[in-house]
């Protein structure tokens, strides 16, 4: 059965002043605020090595973001913001980024009542010589609703990568209310990011810093990946008051084979790192379910994790996700998720959560009262009363999980 929620209960004040609009000099000096067994304490993030459970199994979202966010002028003046969700033509990221002379986009459009037909030009106020060459152009294809899919074309023998790299800016998140800065380039960006295609940071992996990875593994912590590309509906808000009415946006992911047979073993706690890991991981469980269910597996709707009953354990649904891959003679299994978790979902797979501190009124926060047996508001409550910086670039948490 759908869950039906009021939105209005996961709300909360969240001051102007206590969102971090630039990162700390340093990646693991932010606070840490640590829960469990219902008692808060307070570390910073270095500190996070000695509070994690022996023998734990911790995954990590290698995603990369791309500099997605590109701006373009009209043959009038006019200035056309074109932000990259999803590739279209090439569908798969490896390939769209390796494309050369021409792609199409999903895209989000800013001004794009007063886009018509024509060509755009790339904006190059500096006059830039090497974008000049790139000579790089928009063309609108269609629109539906709120995105359209637009053609790029540009000159030179260069993938796409390169020239959202030399083009394109780094998509911080709007409610930093500024311009994108060049410290954001870097910062933007986890230390272990490895494959292109997020719009916005998996930013709980913002603070590790190397130091702190190579403790986390002197403490005998296994450390995997897991990669989720984060959509743009990232940002989007819950509009309705009802929870059950709010659409998911697909995001596509992958996970190995390896992985996947870790946590068939089980055995040893399960830490998360960021809730698009959480969101990975869980999933998983739902695509073993099908593999033993229907023979194979399937994308995960939005509610499928409470339609019924579950029985299955991780051990069999991991196995036959294992039975499927080796089947298919898949090492990688890639597929895409529009699970969403909310108050009263059962998790299957995660123990612990290393995440940020998240808007009022969003499914993150819905998440983490999923996750911490639905008492989020005194977690929140103390971090905004001793200082804790908010959202993407402020301080984090290390959640222990709690049952109600």
């Amino acid at each position: 059965m759908i869950p039906h929620i009021r939105i209005e209960d996961y709300d909360y004040i969240l001051p102007d002043e206590r969102i971090a609009r630039y990162p700390l000099k340093r990646r693991d000096e932010s606070r840490l605020l640590e829960y469990r067994d219902g008692e808060i304490s307070e570390h910073h993030f270095y500190d996070i090595p000695s509070l994690l459970p022996e023998n734990a199994l911790m995954v990590f979202n290698d995603t990369k973001v791309v500099p997605a966010r590109l701006h373009f002028c009209r043959p009038t003046g006019a200035h056309i913001e074109i932000f990259c969700l999803e590739p279209v033509e090439p569908a798969e990221y490896s390939r769209i980024f390796s494309a050369v002379g021409r792609c199409r986009w999903k895209c989000i459009v800013g001004n794009v009542k007063r886009w018509k037909s024509d060509i755009l030009s790339l904006y190059n106020p500096g006059n830039d010589t090497e974008i000049q060459d790139i000579g790089l152009q928009a063309g609108l294809v269609s629109r539906t609703g709120e995105t359209s899919i637009v053609e790029f074309s540009w000159s030179g023998d260069i993938p796409f990568s390169r020239v959202l790299e030399l083009c394109g800016s780094v998509p911080i998140p709007p409610y930093l209310n500024r311009e994108t800065e060049t410290i954001d380039k870097e910062r933007y960006q986890t230390l272990y990011a490895h494959y292109s295609g997020s719009v916005a940071a998996p930013t709980a992996g913002l603070h590790f810093t190397e130091e702190v990875l190579d403790a986390i593994r002197r403490k005998g912590i296994e450390t995997a990946t897991v990669c989720l590309h984060v959509g743009a509906g990232t940002f989007l808000p819950v509009k309705s008051s009802d929870v059950a009415e709010h659409t998911m946006h697909r995001e596509p992911f992958a996970v190995t084979r390896e992985l996947v047979c870790k946590l068939r073993d089980g055995g040893r706690p399960v830490v998360a790192v960021g809730t698009t890991s959480v969101r990975t991981l869980e999933s998983l469980y739902f695509a073993g379910v099908e593999c033993i269910e229907k023979g194979h597996p399937g994308e995960i709707g939005q509610w499928e994790p409470y339609g019924r009953e579950y029985g299955y354990t991780l051990k069999e649904s991991m196995d036959a996700l294992l039975g499927y891959m080796d089947s298919a003679g898949l090492d990688t299994y890639i597929t895409g998720t529009r699970i969403i978790i909310v108050p009263g979902y059962r998790f299957r797979v995660v123990d612990v959560l290393v995440t940020n501190f998240h808007q009022p009124q969003s499914t993150l926060l819905l998440l983490i009262s999923a996750f911490v047996g639905g008492g989020w508001r005194p977690i929140y409550d103390y971090a905004l009363e001793h200082g804790f910086r908010f959202l993407s670039y402020g301080d984090s948490s290390l959640l222990y999980r709690r049952d109600r």
